[in-house]
């Protein structure tokens, strides 16, 4: 019976028609699992800076706000914004947080639909990278190995939940994954795969600095291909290796320039103040073949690294970071059955021989881009490690090419677990947990930041209000970016009065109750729970 069952499956997989359906459903669900987040979530504390950053970049052709970030990210989210024709009111404040309370909430316009239009970009190009994922699955273990892939990609909650923001995470990642699949693809025929290659690993670092410690791998593979190319093409030799990783690097820095000058073509730049970076990694940004904004924004990542950032993990409010952050809120964010996959198929890259070639593009880029990560001094959420469920997402397709009929068995079970984890978090992305760490309800006692609470939930919270607290007295400790009047919360803050003074609903973001201190304290411990909002925002009676 069971070899029947498997018998068909292959013949199943076999039948291009069937795999295409598979792979839309895939990517249906997906789709609306993002767009319905998008459409009630308001502005998490980053996106307003980008999608004022994104208009200004428009209209302006000003590379002054958000220098800290390359503005290829900000290009495509600010196409999206144009279809809302939003209103931003002149002259435009110098700081960028502003600008982006001013685009959203003082110049007329609808935040909603703002936030929708800039999203979808975004949810598009997510959608498109796991057609990435499809196919680097596929042609390292064939049409079976594809999907599954593209099951763990369209169902991981990290990337469901930080590809429905208009933020940088996703479309980063997501181009540095392209390159390496270019880059394997030149193998066969390295002539038009490297410029491609090329490309996207330009488009990646003209989204967010931090693809910059993907580079010299990706500069390694690309040479690989070439001394590894199949018969057919011409000898490889040490100078044509060189020549190829030659070819990815200026096609890269090409995308950086080009980009760059589509927002100015004269690369207007005059910054207000720029932190004076000095050492080896002052040396390293000057030598740099980039444009000058680039730099400068590179210096302003140098000086942010530098701060005394708070962290929150397992109950531990630390100041500084710890090196083992990342891993351990992956074990919390990621569902057992994809971390499970992750490892099973990490091991089968290298033990099988014919996947054993992919390691070096899959798991070397994979991994000096999450030491990088943990090597930074922000303790703020898996965010920084969104790359880890789209490269190891093709990893684990490996697993199908070890031959053995209960792994196929296995394997599909996993990821069945993987799906219906997911699933049941919905519309809660953000805040998941696996069930071993008790589930989104319960990530607050161990995250914080864009973990759980990033200001996601300030709408819901104001159904919540009109729905169950009509007429009461709300006191609020609200962290993010959205503005709690512009929704008709109408609260005050209690850390501003007495505490015998407090009295009513008691309103704290649970990112804020995790790192209360002092006055904070002292109330949360004479309140009692009545209420979750999204699973990132708690209301107390007092």
């Amino acid at each position: 019976m069971r070899r029947s069952l498997l018998m068909g499956l292959r013949r199943v997989l076999r039948s291009r028609r069937a795999v295409r359906l598979a792979v839309a459903v895939l990517l249906g669900q997906m789709a609306l699992a993002m767009m319905t987040t998008a459409v009630r979530q308001t502005p998490t504390i980053d996106e307003p800076v980008y999608v004022g950053a994104a208009v200004a970049q428009w209209r302006e052709h000003s590379l002054r706000h958000n220098p800290e970030h390359p503005p290829l990210g900000k290009l495509l989210i600010g196409a999206g914004a144009a279809f809302a024709g939003p209103r931003l009111e002149q002259p435009l404040p110098a700081d960028q947080g502003l600008l982006g309370r001013r685009l959203l909430y003082e110049s007329g316009n609808d935040p909603w639909r703002v936030m929708l239009c800039a999203r979808l970009p975004v949810i598009a190009l997510t959608l498109l990278f796991g057609l990435v994922v499809f196919a680097f699955a596929r042609e390292l273990t064939g049409p079976a190995g594809g999907l599954a892939a593209l099951a763990l990609y369209a169902f991981s909650p990290d990337v469901i939940a930080h590809g429905s923001l208009a933020t940088l995470d996703v479309p980063a990642a997501g181009f540095l994954l392209t390159s390496a699949w270019l880059a394997w693809r030149a193998r066969r025929r390295p002539r038009p795969y490297l410029p491609l290659a090329g490309v996207a690993l330009g488009a990646a670092v003209a989204t967010r600095m931090n693809a910059l410690a993907a580079v010299p791998v990706l500069l390694a593979v690309a040479a690989l291909s070439v001394r590894r190319a199949r018969p057919g093409t011409r000898a490889s030799s040490p100078a044509r290796s060189l020549w190829g990783a030659g070819v990815v690097a200026l096609t890269a820095l090409a995308t950086v320039w080009a980009v760059y000058l589509t927002v100015d073509p004269r690369l207007r730049w005059a910054p207000e103040q720029v932190p004076d970076v000095r050492g080896l990694r002052g040396t390293l940004v000057g030598l740099l073949p980039l444009p000058e904004p680039f730099r400068d924004g590179m210096r302003i990542q140098f000086a942010l690294e530098n701060r005394p950032w708070k962290g929150f993990l397992f109950g531990r409010l630390y100041t500084g970071s710890l090196w083992y952050y990342l891993p351990a809120a992956l074990l919390v964010k990621t569902p057992l059955g994809m971390l499970a996959l992750w490892t099973a198929g990490s091991v089968s890259l290298l033990a099988v021989r014919r996947l054993r070639p992919a390691a070096p593009y899959l798991l070397a880029p994979a991994a000096v881009l999450l030491a990088a990560a943990m090597w930074g001094s922000r303790d703020f959420g898996t965010r920084y490690a969104v790359f880890l469920p789209m490269f190891l997402a093709v990893a684990a397709a490996g697993v199908l090419a070890l031959g053995r009929r209960w792994v196929a068995g296995v394997a599909a079970t996993l990821a069945l677990f993987v799906a219906v984890s997911s699933v049941r978090a919905y519309p809660f992305y953000l805040p998941y947990s696996n069930e071993a760490f008790g589930g989104p309800a319960a990530t607050r006692l161990r995250l914080h930041d864009s973990n759980v609470d990033w200001g996601q939930d300030l709408g819901r919270l104001a159904e919540r209000l009109r729905e169950r607290w009509p007429g009461q007295r709300v006191w609020l400790v609200y962290k993010g970016s959205g503005v709690p009047s512009h929704y008709g919360i109408r609260a005050a803050d209690p850390r501003h009065v007495p505490v015998n003074r407090v009295r009513g609903l008691l309103v704290v973001s649970d990112s804020a109750a995790a790192k209360a201190r002092g006055r904070l304290a002292e109330l949360l411990d004479s309140s009692r729970a009545v209420e979750d909002v999204g699973h990132s925002i708690t209301v107390y009676r007092r």
